[in-house]
């Protein structure tokens, strides 16, 4: 439970677009309603409706005249006509400090006020709205006298502060936001997520590409606020792509320059190892052609790391027979294996056919059986088995060495890693060049463990069918 509650908690503290597109959505729409409101406001300020009645002032000069003779009927009349006003008006609770106020004078007597907390507000001029002050506060009033001049009304509204007081205490400004923001969560919620459409393609795009697909997106947005990421993002493709087609050549080219001079230098240190009677010195030679070995060895790996990264799709649709291909390899390996002390088994089934690229398969083929060979024991078994998997082709390499750790299965794929643990020399290249070979011709390959702990290298590629236009070429 508590668990469950920190990872809530952390995907709500995390930063999203999401979140921040709604709430911006939340706040203009209260930003909206705030400044309908604030405009109501200034507008019944300014040019409060209620004043600008002229029939409102008239009708009560009538029932002063009217019941002139009756004060008690007046003063009853007067309040009845008050309190309908103010009911109309949205004053009800009656609070001079928000509501209208009515005075009404009569021979120059005050005769009737809403209010009695209501100040006498007094206008400096007749039949005209202005500001006064009375009370400590400020009040938008209008002054009506009779022909006579004998009875005069007064009627007045709040400031704006007041105004606002009152609209903010009674709800009409957050009731109707607390009502109509939850209901516009979702539709705003919705809208949001379908706009980022163009969005979440993008990024499924480039989140199913792998490390080695560096082609363009292959989708462009029409919208131009995602257009210049689209167009950043493939520019910064082709500009890698670039980088690393001048890294391959420059690899591929020093690889090449190497080979001769060390084939030179191994030719030299043999015929002086043959001349020399030294024992110290041919020792020593024969330490000098066993480095020679391992730089060959590399130059060669590197060589076949950029064969296998540089072969083009339109090379791989050959028709291959798996099995003949491990048998005719098994066949060149075997003089190594029995220097190594190393026995050999093949397990295979006929016609197992792929599509493929002969030099890119052998090279994968001879990266796993050497490494087997390579990490075996003296008077160990190699067990290569060829068949077929449903519509695979499965290749699996077993060795009785010391495998490798669960935790580095994945991380022996990588160029130039080797594990730390390992006794045996070498370039970190040889599961490098399987790696790249199997994901060009559409496989997989994994690693696991044999029954005495040895390492298990499995390979899975697809099948060739029947229809398949190449040839079938055997070994």
């Amino acid at each position: 439970m508590i668990r469950a509650l920190a990872r809530r908690w952390k995907n709500w503290k995390q930063p999203s677009l999401m979140r921040r597109l709604l709430l911006a959505q939340m706040g203009v729409v209260a930003l909206l309603w705030t400044m309908a409101i604030a405009l109501l406001l200034y507008d019944s300020y300014e040019d409060p409706e209620m004043l600008k009645f002229d029939k409102i002032f008239n009708t009560v000069i009538a029932i002063v005249k009217n019941t002139a003779d009756r004060p008690d009927k007046q003063q009853e009349t007067i309040a009845a006509f008050d309190a309908a006003l103010m009911e109309a008006a949205g004053d009800g609770d009656g609070s001079a400090d928000s509501s209208s106020v009515l005075q009404v004078w009569q021979s120059g007597r005050l005769i009737y006020r809403s209010t009695a907390a209501a100040p006498v507000i007094l206008n400096t001029g007749l039949n005209r709205i202005e500001t006064v002050k009375a009370g400590g506060r400020e009040w938008r009033a209008r002054t009506l006298a009779s022909p006579e001049g004998d009875v005069r009304v007064m009627l007045a509204e709040p400031s704006v502060w007041r105004l606002t007081v009152t609209v903010v205490s009674r709800g009409y400004y957050l009731l109707p936001l607390v009502i109509s923001l939850p209901f516009l969560v979702f539709p705003a919620w919705l809208s949001v997520r379908l706009a980022l459409r163009p969005w979440r393609r993008v990024s499924q795009e480039t989140a199913e590409r792998g490390p080695a697909d560096l082609t363009p997106l292959s989708y462009m947005p029409p919208h131009k606020e995602l257009q210049p990421l689209v167009q950043s993002i493939n520019s910064l493709l082709q500009r890698v792509r670039d980088s690393t087609s001048r890294e391959r050549s420059l690899i591929a080219d020093a690889a090449h320059e190497l080979r001769t001079p060390l084939a030179a230098m191994r030719v030299n240190v043999e015929a002086l190892k043959e001349q020399s009677t030294d024992e110290r010195q041919r020792e020593l030679m024969g330490n000098l052609l066993r480095s020679n070995d391992r730089a060959a060895r590399l130059v060669g790996q590197l060589l076949q790391l950029m064969r296998s990264d540089a072969v083009s799709d339109s090379a791989l649709p050959v028709m291959l027979s798996l099995d003949g291909l491990v048998q005719d390899r098994l066949a060149m390996i075997e003089s190594l294996a029995s220097a190594r002390g190393v026995e050999l088994e093949l397990e295979c089934e006929d016609s197992v056919p792929v599509l493929g690229e002969r030099e890119s398969l052998v090279s994968m083929i001879d990266n796993l059986i050497n490494n087997a060979i390579k990490y075996s024991p003296p008077g160990g078994t190699v067990v290569v088995d060829v068949s077929r998997d449903g519509s695979q082709a499965l290749l699996t390499v077993a060795d009785q060495g010391p495998g490798i750790p669960h935790t580095l299965r994945e991380r022996v794929f990588d160029r130039f890693f080797r594990n730390p643990d390992q006794s045996q020399s070498g370039s970190g290249l040889g599961l490098a060049i399987v790696k790249s070979v199997v994901d060009r011709h559409g496989g997989e390959v994994r690693l696991g463990e044999t029954a005495s702990g040895g390492l298990l290298a499995t390979v899975r590629l697809p099948l060739a069918v029947a229809e398949a236009p190449q040839p079938l070429l055997c070994s």
